[in-house]
C-alpha cells in the first residue's frame, strides 16, 4: 500500500485531501501544527501528527518511511490576513524547504507543492477584465508582497530539487479555494466564505446591510473544493514539471459575487463600501489553456453551485454557534 504524508492536514484543502486519500484505499499519515481539536476535519484510519514543519528534524520524523508528500502546509488566509502578516507568511519557507532536504534524505518518490495565484506579477492585475493569467505571468517576478513572494521561492525550491537531486515535484497554482469545512470567521476567512457569514448574519440579526471591502468592482474567479481535489490528485500523477494553473476561469466581480448569495439566501441588503479595507489586486482569472492541454480538463463546478453548498454549510456553522477552528495556527 502507498503510504502518503499530507502536510498540512488539519487545514481547509489539506483535510479534504486525507479524506480522499483514505477513501481512495491509501495509507495516509496526516501533520499539522494545531491540536488536533482544532484541526477541520479528523479523518478516521490516517495517522495524526502534531508537528511544526518549520523544523527540519520534525519534517524527516513526517515523511521517514514514506513515499510521497502533499505540501499544503502554510501560515496563510484571505487579504485580511496576508496584507498584515507578511512576515509570518515568508516564514513558511522553512516548511517547504525542510520538506524537501527532508524528502530527500529519506528517499520520498514524489512531491507536490500548493502554490498560489498570489505569484502572479502585480502589474498584471491592475485591470478588472482580467483577460487570464498565463503560467508564464510570474515573471518578471512582482509577487504579492510577502506570501507571493514565499509562494515564488518555493516553487523555485521544488524546481531546483527535481533539477539538481532528481526528486519528483509537481506545483499547481491554487485560485481561491472555497467551499465547506472552510474559515468563515476569525479573520483568515476569504471572499466566498466572508460574504457567505456576512450575509447570513445580515439575515439573522434583521440588520439589512452588508460591509464590503473596496468598491466592490475588483474581480476574482473562485474554485470549488472538489475542483481542487481533483486538480491535487491529477497534477501530482502527472508528467507536467511546470507550475500550472488551478482555478476556475469562470471570473466575477466581488458585487456579482454578493449578489449570488443575496439570491441564494432570499433577501436583498444594502451595500457599504470600505475602501480602506485590505483588497488585493483589481483583477484576477485564471488562464486554463495548459491545464487543459495537459489533463484534458479544467476546474467546472458553476460558482453559483459551490456557493450554495459552502453557504449551506456556513448557515449550518452559524446557527450552532460552531467554534471557529484553526484561525491562529497555520493552515491551508
Amino acid at each position: 500500500m502507498k503510504k502518503i504524508v499530507v502536510a498540512g492536514a488539519g487545514g481547509f484543502i489539506g483535510g479534504h485531501l486525507v479524506k480522499e486519500l483514505i477513501t481512495s484505499g491509501y495509507h495516509v499519515r496526516a501533520v499539522d501544527i494545531k491540536p488536533l481539536n482544532e484541526w477541520y476535519q479528523v479523518t478516521p484510519g490516517s495517522d495524526n501528527l502534531i508537528l511544526d514543519l518549520r523544523l527540519k528534524e520534525n519534517c524527516v520524523h513526517a515523511v521517514n518511511g514514506y513515499n510521497e508528500v502533499f505540501n499544503l502546509a502554510a501560515d496563510m488566509g484571505g487579504m485580511g490576513f496576508i496584507e498584515k502578516n507578511k512576515a509570518a507568511c515568508m516564514i513558511s519557507v522553512l516548511i517547504n524547504t525542510h520538506l524537501l532536504i527532508a524528502s530527500r534524505e529519506c528517499g520520498i518518490e514524489r512531491f507536490f507543492y500548493a502554490s498560489s495565484a498570489c505569484v502572479y506579477n502585480a502589474e498584471k492585475q491592475t485591470d478588472p477584465t482580467n483577460p487570464g493569467l498565463k503560467e508564464s505571468d510570474a515573471y518578471p517576478a512582482m509577487a504579492e508582497d510577502g506570501y507571493g513572494w514565499e509562494k515564488l521561492f518555493s516553487e523555485r525550491m521544488c524546481r531546483h530539487f527535481s533539477e539538481d537531486f532528481g526528486l519528483i515535484t509537481r506545483v499547481a497554482r491554487f485560485h481561491n479555494v472555497y467551499g465547506p469545512f472552510g474559515t468563515y470567521d476569525g479573520g483568515r476567512e476569504k471572499a466566498p466564505a466572508a460574504v457567505c457569514r456576512k450575509v447570513i448574519e445580515a439575515g439573522i440579526s434583521g440588520k439589512k446591510e452588508i460591509e464590503i471591502w473596496g468598491d466592490g468592482l475588483q474581480t476574482r474567479s473562485f474554485t470549488y473544493i472538489d475542483d481542487c481535489i481533483k486538480g491535487i490528485r491529477d497534477i501530482m500523477y502527472s508528467t507536467i514539471e511546470e507550475p500550472l494553473n488551478l482555478g476556475s476561469s469562470e471570473m466575477v466581480s466581488i458585487n456579482e459575487l454578493v449578489s449570488i448569495v443575496e439570491d441564494i439566501a432570499g433577501y436583498k441588503l444594502r451595500r457599504n463600501y470600505d475602501l480602506n479595507a485590505p483588497k488585493g489586486v483589481r483583477g484576477r482569472n485564471s488562464e486554463n489553456t495548459l491545464i487543459r492541454k495537459y489533463l484534458g480538463w479544467e476546474p467546472s463546478v458553476p460558482l453559483r453551485t459551490g456557493m450554495k453548498k459552502t453557504y449551506d454549510w456556513i448557515r449550518e456553522q452559524v446557527l450552532d454557534g460552531k467554534e471557529i477552528k484553526g484561525k491562529n495556527r497555520f493552515n491551508n
